[in-house]
């Protein structure tokens, strides 16, 4: 029976895996992933699958998971963000050496902007590295449709297949018309073959010989992939201009071209640019005096384009070398490429006056900040106040936002917060200063990757503090479970691994648990620890600073709400909106003091105690 629903990006990628018979579904969440496995997990319910689902604790585990379900002939995938796929990348340059047997696809989610990532990097460029095949959709509907590609690829030549769908192919949303989904009754089977599987070096010579053939059988099938590497020249016709993209341009590309009826301007579309189609390139650029290149975030189809003097892109200054290609991006690029070429430019609109016009009106600037009532907050006043000339190190997460609270100095990537720490340490401990250092992590990235920084920390005799924020949830990737609650992905039961033993068996020996509420209790603890690290018996001292999340368990964070008021005593010192940061406190010009938007508070009352004058009091409890 043919059904008819409005799927996500990442939703309409979920039903293809299910719909090309993806037995296993590893994932780390991360933005603009996130939603892959959650999709996955409400189709299998929907339809009675016996799809395995995991969330990992980190991107290489739910790779090297997968793989195994791959090598034992089921088809299997892994997703995650395009910064993900460098902690999986050790894992995926030795897969696409060894190979595959049942369908394997890698899905890295690319964040050019970058909306909630730290870097624009290319998959593609990725795929190019580990020398395997990427695909790269231009909407859900083909993201769907590739998917199924993607594991047929997989299987015929035995190799892992990426598909890197952008931000905008993730969370755009499309109206698609599916059937019934069956499982894929497929048993595992696992054929020993220490050669292949257990490769020394020798045998990996031969493994990549293998791999570079199979690489140029896959590029000549790409070459006649009409389904997805396409343009639209005329036999035989010369044209002075014409475009090469794939993925989210090409679709602006064409829309753009569509509404300014722009006929005359061929387009190349290249769905799966690697293994390069170089016939298809060629004949393109045969029947093409000159071409723009667009796409994003880097140079993969310009660099490999073998007659570099046709090409305007990056590289010639015709398309922005950072950013996302927004339409009016995309647009500009293709008047600056058409006045090259002399011919008539495009009649589009000019945003900068726009731009200007909302410039000029002076509007408040709304930075990232923390939740109202977010125990985070609490924990940095508590550290800012404590440590002041501390270095402070932290991490990836909703705790970055400790930026605005003067407790984050350094964000490097997952697991840096300890690593960064131990550095700092070290660094100053060689000059003979005892320099204070107290890093952020979350509980979810401590699982990620702050085990073996820690590990080392302490095999290495550092000192600091580490506080681990602990709110029992994944919380900037959307709420998903962390190995501490003992929930799976699909909501049965898994085994709890508390964050104390896990610490505990990195060698700590000062390791306390304290509600970041409570003010005192968290300024004393913090006492504690720094005399720990500064004892010549001590060591690094673990903080665990745990309260549920606001949004996550809004009853059990705040079960008996205080609503805080402002008294008259209030003299406008700023000290609450500056050093504690919370957005239901502003400044009411009226009345010339803080004010409390009743709205956006929580209750959680944190605000009572960070007032230096006593202004800020729970309602009843006026003077």
């Amino acid at each position: 029976m043919m059904k008819e629903e409005i799927f996500l990006g990442n939703g309409a990628i979920a039903l293809g895996l299910l719909e090309a018979g993806c037995q296993v579904v590893t994932s780390y969440p991360g933005t603009p992933s996130s939603e892959i496995l959650p999709e996955v997990v409400r189709l299998k319910k929907s339809q009675g699958l016996n799809t395995y689902v995991e969330w990992s604790t980190n991107e290489k585990v739910a790779l090297d998971n997968a793989f195994a379900a791959s090598i034992a002939g089921k088809r299997s995938c892994c997703c995650m963000k395009q910064v993900g796929l460098n902690v999986a990348a050790d894992s995926l340059m030795s897969a696409a050496y060894m190979g595959t047997v049942g369908g394997f696809v890698i899905i890295s989610c690319d964040d050019p902007g970058p909306h909630s990532s730290q870097t624009e990097q290319d998959t593609r460029l990725m795929a190019r590295i580990a020398k395997v095949p990427v695909l790269d959709p231009s909407g859900p509907l083909e993201a769907r449709d590739m998917a199924r590609i993607a594991f047929e690829i997989s299987e015929r030549f035995r190799i892992p297949v990426i598909l890197r769908p952008a931000i905008r192919v993730c969370h755009a949303r499309q109206s698609m018309a599916w059937a019934d989904l069956r499982s894929n009754e497929a048993r595992a089977a696992f054929q020993k073959d220490p050669g292949r599987w257990a490769a020394t070096p020798r045998f990996r010579l031969i493994l990549h010989r293998e791999l570079n053939h199979k690489l140029k059988e896959i590029g000549r099938l790409f070459d006649g992939l009409s389904e997805i590497n396409f343009h639209d020249l005329q036999e035989g016709k010369t044209y002075p201009f014409g475009i090469i993209c794939g993925g989210v341009p090409y679709a602006v590309v064409k829309d753009i071209l569509s509404e300014q009826s722009r006929s005359d301007i061929p387009v190349l579309k290249l769905g799966a640019p690697y293994p390069f189609p170089e016939s298809l390139a060629s004949q393109f650029m045969e029947q093409c005096e000159r071409v723009l290149v667009l796409e994003e975030t880097d140079t993969l189809i310009e660099y490999l384009l073998s007659d570099k003097d046709k090409v305007m892109g990056r590289r010639s200054g015709h398309v922005p070398q950072e950013g996302e290609l927004i339409p009016e991006a995309v647009a500009r690029a293709v008047n600056k490429a058409l006045e090259t070429c002399g011919l008539e430019v495009l009649s589009i609109g000019d945003s900068r006056e726009v731009n200007e016009l909302v410039k000029g009106l002076s509007l408040p600037v709304r930075k990232p900040t923390l939740c109202p009532g977010c125990p985070h907050r609490a924990s940095f006043f508590a550290i800012r106040k404590g440590r002041s000339k501390a270095i402070f190190t932290s991490d990836i997460g909703c705790y970055t936002l400790g930026l605005n609270l003067g407790s984050v100095d350094t964000c490097l990537d997952m697991g840096a917060a300890i690593t960064m720490a131990s550095g700092f340490y070290h660094a100053f401990g060689q000059d003979g200063t005892r320099q204070p250092i107290i890093a952020t992590i979350g509980d979810s990235t401590f699982y990620h990757s702050g085990t073996a920084g820690l590990l080392n920390a302490v095999y290495n005799g550092a000192r600091f503090i580490l506080v681990i924020l602990d709110n029992q949830i994944t919380a900037m990737t959307g709420m998903q479970p962390t190995p501490g609650l003992g929930i799976r992905a699909d909501g049965t039961s898994g085994v709890a691994i508390p964050l104390e033993r896990v610490v505990r068996g990195c060698g700590i020996d000062f390791l306390e648990v304290v509600d970041p509420y409570d003010l005192s209790t968290m300024l004393g603890t913090l006492k504690r620890a720094t005399s720990y690290v500064q004892d010549a018996a001590g060591g690094i001292a673990v903080v665990i600073a745990r309260h549920p999340c606001v949004i996550a368990y809004r009853k059990e964070a705040i079960p008996n709400p205080r609503k805080p008021t402002v008294t008259d005593e209030c003299v406008s010192c700023g000290f609450c909106m500056q050093r504690f940061e919370c957005p239901a406190l502003y400044r009411d010009e009226k009345a010339d003091h803080t004010m409390i938007n009743e709205v956006l508070c929580t209750g959680c009352g944190v605000c009572i105690e960070v007032c230096p004058k006593g202004a800020i009091v729970a309602v009843g409890s006026e003077q």
